[in-house]
């Protein structure tokens, strides 16, 4: 059997990871896997990472790799990012073909929550003869983060929610009139698409729609899948002519189900009304059975704040730009805590961005 080497395990881990990002906007819904491949001298000879839902795996890329270098992995390792799949789903088992390849071992930085998989493609691979052995603690926390929505849908039974927000110094998420036209500067919204790229579901409401007329997709950062725009509006006031309703990507209005009027030129979806505002854990629940991962809500004060009183959010992405408003609209937070309540939230990452500050929280809950 090949001997550990637990620093060359990580640094390919890594590597492989590193690859597995590039699957982010064309994977989805499938998970976002990385794969580098040696042969039995330890010579890298292929990587890959997952494709366009139908097309190859992580593992089948750098198998194809290898193949076209002309290199043998028999007796050779493989690093994935995620458990190879155990199931025949749009494409074979991952965990036959690196069995068929002659793999000697094979490094899993973590297991598959999917159910048809879960602990069986591990058990496969060992039943085969090929040494499995899982990543440390850290390498498994760096995985699972870069599929955060998808261990969420499987492990909690609910998308991972994603709060974006910009405010000023003094806490104004928008003028007066409802314009928020631009808090920040262009790094910071060059960096809000690219956490719109990563979810398979933008979440918005009526007032931001009027106010701003917003296109809400994604085009500051590559991408080859569109998120679903989702347009919270009970009275389904939507304009035809707005332009979140314009390509690419598709749009769902979500609306009151005894809506008086239902648009004819969007697909639409009706949801019981709580306390006078749609059910948002009746939206998750739709979002799920739609196949949704990961929901980035991207709204004004009064639905940013009701997905926070709900404690629907599972973290928060807060852009704070170096300036002061003075009047202006703030969330109006209906379940305020006090000072001698300890914080459900915690900080995971603070970082510049141009002139303006980026914000990570997520809530203990989510942990």
């Amino acid at each position: 059997m090949p001997v550990r080497d637990p620093e060359l395990d990580r640094q390919r881990l890594l590597e492989a990871l590193t690859l597995a990002e590039q699957a982010i906007g064309l994977s989805d819904p499938n998970p976002r896997v990385g794969c580098v491949l040696a042969d039995a001298s330890g010579q890298v000879v292929g990587r890959g990472h997952t494709q366009a839902v139908g097309g190859p795996h992580a593992e089948v890329m750098a198998l194809r790799e290898a193949t076209s270098n002309c290199a043998l992995v028999k007796g050779g390792t493989a690093w994935v990012t995620l458990e190879p799949c155990a199931h025949h789903g749009r494409t074979p088992p991952c965990c036959d073909a690196l069995i068929a390849a002659g793999l000697s071992r094979v490094v899993v930085a973590t297991t598959d929550p999917y159910p048809a998989v879960n602990g069986a493609g591990i058990a496969r691979l060992r039943a085969a003869g090929v040494q499995v052995d899982m990543a440390p603690d850290d390498i498994a926390l760096l995985a699972r983060e870069l599929n955060i929505g998808f261990f969420s849908r499987h492990e909690r039974g609910r998308p991972w929610v994603r709060l974006k927000m910009a405010t000023t110094l003094d806490g104004c998420m928008a003028e007066l009139n409802g314009n928020s036209r631009w808090i920040t500067g262009p790094e910071a919204r060059t960096d809000g698409h690219a956490w719109r790229q990563r979810a398979q579901a933008i979440v918005t409401g009526i007032g931001t729609v009027l106010a701003d007329d917003p296109r809400l997709d994604v085009r500051e950062v590559p991408t080859q899948v569109q998120p679903l725009r989702v347009v919270l509006d009970s009275q389904a006031r939507i304009s035809k002519d707005a332009r979140i309703l314009a390509p690419p990507g598709e749009v769902l209005l979500v609306h009151g189900e005894s809506s008086v009027r239902t648009p004819k030129f969007v697909k639409s979806l009706g949801l019981p009304m709580r306390d006078g505002q749609l059910d948002l854990r009746q939206l998750l629940a739709s979002l799920y059975a739609l196949n949704i991962h990961e929901v980035h809500v991207e709204a004004g004060p009064t639905l940013s704040s009701a997905f926070l009183d709900t404690g629907l959010t599972d973290e928060c992405v807060l852009y704070v730009a170096p300036r002061f408003m003075g009047d202006g609209l703030r969330m109006p937070i209906n379940s305020p805590a006090a000072l001698s309540t300890p914080s459900a939230w915690r900080v995971i990452q603070a970082q510049r961005l141009g002139p303006d500050v980026r914000i990570r929280m997520q809530h203990a809950s989510a942990s």
